[in-house]
Formats: C-alpha cells, sequence, structure tokens
C-alpha cells in the first residue's frame, strides 16, 4: 500500500483538530455545534458527531473562542492542501487572516486597494462618509492571495515583458506591490440567520466593491441544519462555494 493521499491526511487532521478542540458532547449530551433550542439541529449535529466518532464531552465553548478556533482549523487545511499545489498554480502564494481593525484590511490587496482612498476621504468629510456608508469595509477571516512576480521570473523562459509592454498588469512586481487576492473564506462555527446574511451581504460588497478579477468568494461552516447551510448553497451565484 502506498501512501494515502494527501487530501485524504489534511482532511483526517482538520476532523482530529475539531474533535479535540470545538467538537464534543455537553453536559446534556447534545453536540457543540447544536442550536439545543432546535430538536432538528440537535438531531443532525449529535449525528454528525457520531459519523465523526466523537466520545469527549464537556462545557460548550463561549461563541468567540469556537469562531477562532475553528478560523484556525481551517487556515491549517488551507496550509496543507492549497501550498501543495504549486505545480498546478505556480507562483508565490501565502495563506492568512485578514482581520478587522488592521490598517488598510482589504484595501491591502490589488483589486481593493482604491477604497484605501475612499476612507481617507471620508475620514476627512462627514457628509461623504454618510453618503458612501461602511459597505467599502470588508473582512473576511482567512484569505488566499499572490504575490506579483518579478520580471526576471516572467521572463524565465524567454523576454515576455520589458520597457513599454504590460505597463499595468498587477501580475509585476515592477509596476505594483500590493497583492492579489485569489479567494476570501468566511468562517463559521455555526450559522444562525444573522450569520449567514453577514456572510451573504460581504459577498456581495466584495462583488460590487472591487476592481479588477473577482476573488472566489467561499464559505466554510459547521452548521448542521439543512435549511441555514441552504441560505448561502443556494442562492443567486454571490458565493462561489460552501
Amino acid at each position: 500500500m502506498g501512501e494515502a493521499p494527501f487530501l485524504k491526511q489534511a482532511r483526517d487532521e482538520f476532523h482530529a483538530y475539531l474533535l479535540d478542540n470545538l467538537l464534543w458532547f455537553d453536559n446534556s449530551g447534545v453536540a457543540t455545534n447544536a442550536d439545543s433550542d432546535s430538536s432538528a439541529s440537535v438531531t443532525a449535529a449529535n449525528a454528525l458527531a457520531a459519523g465523526l466518532g466523537v466520545t469527549k464531552t464537556g462545557p460548550r465553548l463561549q461563541g468567540q473562542v469556537a469562531g477562532s478556533r475553528f478560523e484556525k482549523a481551517v487556515e491549517r487545511f488551507l496550509r496543507a492542501t492549497f501550498l501543495r499545489l504549486g505545480h498546478l498554480r505556480p507562483g508565490t502564494w501565502e495563506i492568512g487572516r485578514l482581520g478587522l481593525g488592521g490598517r488598510g484590511g482589504i484595501a491591502n490587496y490589488e483589486q481593493y486597494s482604491h477604497l484605501e482612498f475612499l476612507e481617507s476621504a471620508a475620514r476627512k468629510d462627514r457628509a461623504l462618509a454618510a453618503a458612501l456608508g461602511r459597505d467599502y469595509q470588508i473582512g473576511p477571516d482567512t484569505v488566499i492571495f499572490r504575490r506579483p512576480e518579478p520580471d526576471e521570473v516572467i521572463n524565465h523562459p524567454g523576454a515576455v515583458v520589458g520597457p513599454g509592454l504590460a505597463e499595468l498588469t498587477s501580475l509585476r512586481s515592477t509596476v505594483s506591490t500590493a497583492p492579489i487576492l485569489h479567494a476570501c473564506i468566511s468562517c463559521k462555527w455555526t450559522m444562525r440567520s444573522d450569520r449567514a446574511q453577514n456572510v451573504r451581504t460581504e459577498a456581495l460588497n466584495l462583488i460590487r466593491n472591487r476592481k479588477g478579477k473577482l476573488p472566489h468568494v467561499v464559505a466554510v461552516t459547521a452548521e448542521p441544519l439543512p435549511g441555514r447551510i441552504a441560505s448561502l448553497a443556494l442562492g443567486t451565484g454571490d458565493i462561489d462555494c460552501v
């Protein structure tokens, strides 16, 4: 028998991390990703937990703690998988958490760099700030991005670019140093109706505020209720993958 495919290994490690850090039965025998006020949610969540081999019991985590650990689990999985695919998608790729409150935020990335000018103008003009609203402030949990390439790399197989050529492309580091956003991943341990709406709103803001190629918009959740998952998965194409 050969070595197991790395996707299988990464998935097993992902599940193991969830069982160690997030998913168990509480003192009432209800899985920790269930809405205990919904019998359907309890039934579905307990079936999922049993299928994953959950045996541990303990108190539920606070919402922010569970959310942070779930984001970490997804980020670990992406690092173990996406970054192994360089032979299929060459380039200098990175995975990280965008977070909220960091200077620039989404505006650090090439397709959204113009939003920094909006934010700066809004800070100086209260009337403009009121007219713009805050739709341009976007904070996905995890992002995948590509660094621009130096001309030596682009010209490695032979002369491709040079003076007077491709002087507006974001792929050349001589033109732009801003990383190119490839995917935005919104992580939701559980997904009540308000959180589902937040994901859709964020996706729509990514779509209408970008200049250039739209990054992939993905939602990852451990929500057990099919109806709540369907509020994202069955839609108008705002989100690429759930």
